[in-house]
């Protein structure tokens, strides 16, 4: 007998290798699927601007990448004595504004390079309510703490996310023609909209996400990561102590099926060597500088070496030259 359905993902027709210079926007499955992405050794550059949970801000940050405009002191916004951009995370904030603006900038540098090069870029749609700031009538990527009574908050429609993406993909194609895109939707449950308010929200980003696909067809593509999750993962063991965010285990098995759906069977055996490589990498010895231990580092190397002999294209560099404690 079942007891779960599951659900269906074809193998994707845009497969992804090590070679593949891959950007993660937007929510925190972008995160989550990124930080594996980087551990497995991938190029790839997640999130340049922090955690972006509207289609607006998300487009936004793209749209500067490509025009090369990025935050100047004008920009910032101080609060309580802190620095703030409102086109960003609050990893980026700082009392220091030097310290802020030269975070960002480095970030917008490197992202700015990376997308140059990007043949596969993973969206992930958070929220369809935005905050607009009524000094500007901008969009805001993040309020940080500002007085709730500064914003105007308002829910995008299917045909205001459709607009602005479609100027953006097109955009894209031209200078990027080979480039795929992939939309996902976060299965994190915004959960102070309200629960019904949530699932309207939701239901735009996939109306608008499924409008995209019919548009640019060939070009854009879905992973159903919400469902996965709200579906075929339908229990709250599956969820952390706040039961809006999915437990680590969740993460593992999307990642998984990610795996699945864009992996080739070469590229899951390099996966799983690299895997056994970086668990030598992350071992804490218990008795540092004895004969064992100066034994376990030494194979440990030579393993390290063998795979960047065989794999020329993974880049191992600071792992050799950090070496193991």
């Amino acid at each position: 007998m079942e007891f779960r359905t599951r659900v269906d993902i074809p193998v994707s027709d845009v497969p992804i290798n090590h070679s593949t210079g891959i950007m993660l926007f937007g929510s925190c499955f972008s995160s989550y699927i990124g930080s594996k992405l980087q551990q497995c050794k991938f190029t790839v550059d997640v999130n340049p601007f922090g955690i972006l949970f509207n289609p607006f801000s998300i487009s936004n940050a793209i749209q500067k990448l490509l025009q090369g405009k990025g935050v100047t002191e004008a920009d910032l916004v101080l609060r309580q004595g802190v620095y703030h951009s409102f086109m960003h995370h609050g990893e980026f904030s700082s009392p220091d504004k030097k310290a802020c603006l030269d975070a960002i900038s480095t970030r917008f540098t490197r992202a700015s390079r990376a997308l140059q090069v990007t043949d596969f870029l993973l969206v992930t749609f958070g929220t369809a309510y935005v905050y607009r700031w009524k000094k500007t009538g901008e969009v805001v990527a993040n309020c940080h703490k500002f007085p709730e009574s500064d914003f105007i908050r308002t829910r995008l429609s299917v045909n205001d996310i459709v607009e602005e993406w479609c100027a953006l993909i097109e955009e894209l194609i031209v200078r990027r023609p080979t480039m795929k895109w992939v939309f996902a939707v976060s299965p994190i449950r915004h959960w102070k909209d309200g629960a019904h308010e949530n699932q309207v929200s939701k239901s735009i980003l996939h109306l608008a996400i499924d409008e995209l696909q019919k548009r640019f067809e060939g070009v854009v593509r879905y992973f159903p990561a919400y469902e996965i999750v709200l579906d075929e993962l339908r229990d709250y063991r599956f969820y952390n102590e706040d039961m809006l965010h999915p437990s680590p285990v969740t993460v593992e098995y999307v990642w998984q099926r990610f795996a699945e759906t864009f992996f080739t069977q070469r590229t899951r055996a390099i996966n799983r060597e690299w895997e056994s490589i970086r668990k030598l990498l992350d071992h804490r010895p218990l008795h540092p500088g004895s004969a064992s231990h100066q034994t376990f580092v030494e194979q440990t190397m030579l393993k390290l070496r063998e795979f960047k002999r065989k794999y020329p294209f993974i880049s191992c560099e600071e792992e050799i030259v950090n070496g193991l404690p």
